[in-house]
């Protein structure tokens, strides 16, 4: 039977820990497809719209999907810093649509996957000093557990875990609370639960995660929210345009706003 001990995970190899930032806030998912980058959007508009100065960083290593959600055009991305052509404070772009800084990643965040160790970590310093200038830095770290993900993901104060009812989505999304919270002790891990079909059914859904983590790691990540289910979201991500922007009042407009305020408290 496996130890129920929050230290039963390997600690992977990421080299020295870097000094952790409360106002930076990872936002991970155990897998593909539960609408992470969506969510990480919506959360960083709703933080501009309470007036928080917010920087998006995507480190998602997949398509570019903040890119595409928001219909972004910069001639500088992520993989301009990857080849030492320029530094991060320099392809800063500001979203007039969404009212927030971002650093694109396209095609520099897959190369974020090779990086050696010492080049992330650099990677990892020059967010941290970028952060001391917003209220908040949202970081867009994609799914499943990988070097660059740790790296980054340690100069985090929380991590915001986004999950959903399918049963693949609760498996890996337990295995990275299990390695976030063995790797980095003190960071606070955060449940949001995505696409649910109504709040009593996203409650049954954090509760399954929850005891999983009770049993097994020893503690109980709290719920940040839960966000419904929107058929508007569809048309917002077709339309380029944030949800808080072209639906204000719609269901899972209102959930991501109340996560942003929880945030603040």
């Amino acid at each position: 039977m496996e130890e129920k001990n929050r230290h039963s995970a390997p600690r992977a190899e990421i080299g020295n820990i870097l000094p952790i930032h409360s106002n930076m806030i990872a936002i991970a998912s155990g897998k593909p497809g539960v609408g992470k980058t969506w969510f990480s959007v919506t959360l960083a508009s709703a933080l501009s719209a309470i007036k928080q100065k917010i920087l998006f960083f995507d480190g998602d290593l997949g398509l570019s999907n903040i890119d595409i959600q928001l219909g972004l055009a910069s001639p500088h991305d992520l993989s301009c810093v990857v080849t030492g052509n320029t530094t991060l404070n320099q392809i800063i772009k500001y979203s007039d649509k969404a009212h927030f800084d971002i650093i694109s990643g396209r095609g520099g965040s897959q190369r974020l996957a090779s990086m050696p160790l010492g080049r992330l970590q650099i990677l990892a310093e020059d967010l941290s000093l970028l952060s001391t200038s917003y209220d908040k830095v949202l970081l867009d770290m994609g799914s499943g557990v990988n070097k660059a993900s740790l790296t980054l993901s340690g100069t985090a104060g929380r991590l915001i875990v986004l999950c959903t009812n399918e049963p693949s989505a609760l498996t890996d999304a337990y295995a990275l609370i299990n390695v976030i919270s063995v790797q980095y002790p003190e960071c606070q891990i955060s449940i949001v639960i995505n696409q649910a079909d109504s709040v009593q059914e996203g409650q049954r859904t954090y509760d399954i995660l929850r005891k999983a983590c009770c049993s097994f790691l020893d503690f109980s990540p709290p719920l940040l929210g839960i966000v419904r289910r929107d058929a508007r979201i569809r048309d917002t991500i077709r339309n380029q345009m944030p949800l808080l922007v072209r639906y204000p009042a719609s269901e899972a407009a209102v959930d991501v706003i109340n996560i942003a305020r929880k945030l603040l408290q």
